[in-house]
């Protein structure tokens, strides 16, 4: 029903060898924003947050689902050139997004105020040395399991969700979802997953929200 965000502009030289492309992890997720429309509508969320916006392409689409105007749309990247490409995304898009250049949410105060929170973080299974870059490799180098990327983050999400809000994250079989979603059992968070094959890829996302 909602069209896929125009990202025609990642073509330009300044982001085709240096922004990642919306790919079948970012339709999946898509698919999971749109098929959830009426719970997110039911939480009425004010503040959204992607980390590693990349193209701008998922915080565009959730901006259309929820409406441009109703909400916050905060982008972060520790890409320039993603940042860039997010704020192009949104502008082509007429989506109000605000890329932020830093680390995770590093720049952000924003503790138990972010209603919707997005992660498609990277998740190939790399060697450690390749974690570290600033460039289109930091969109999916994630070290050992594929898990320590998104190992640095997930202590943090109790802290930036709401009391209502949801966190979604993609992940790969390899990434061991199991013990992702055993940690956030503990601190008392409930998990659906959605889970589609790609290639040779098994993709899911989690979605997280408290009991």
């Amino acid at each position: 029903m909602f069209p896929t965000p125009d990202t025609s502009h990642l073509s330009l030289p300044e982001f085709k060898y240096n922004v990642y492309d919306p790919a079948e992890d970012t339709f999946l997720l898509l698919d999971t924003l749109e098929s959830d429309l009426e719970y997110l509508n039911s939480i009425y969320p004010t503040i959204c947050l992607e980390i590693g916006s990349g193209s701008g392409c998922v915080s565009s689409f959730l901006g259309s689902l929820l409406g441009g105007s109703t909400c916050l749309y905060l982008c972060t990247d520790i890409n320039a050139k993603a940042a860039m490409a997010t704020l192009e995304t949104g502008n082509r898009n007429m989506i109000p997004l605000n890329p932020i250049m830093c680390d995770f949410s590093s720049a952000l105060r924003l503790k138990n105020k972010i209603d919707v929170l997005i992660f498609n973080p990277p998740y190939v299974v790399t060697p450690s040395e390749e974690i570290g870059s600033y460039l289109i490799e930091a969109a999916w180098a994630g070290g050992v399991h594929g898990r320590e990327v998104i190992d640095r983050f997930l202590p943090l999400v109790e802290d930036l969700l709401s009391k209502h809000g949801v966190f979604y994250l993609v992940v790969i079989e390899e990434n061991r979802p199991d013990e992702i979603i055993k940690f956030f059992e503990k601190i008392n968070f409930k998990c659906e997953k959605t889970t589609k094959s790609a290639g040779n890829e098994k993709l899911s996302t989690l979605k997280f929200f408290r009991r």
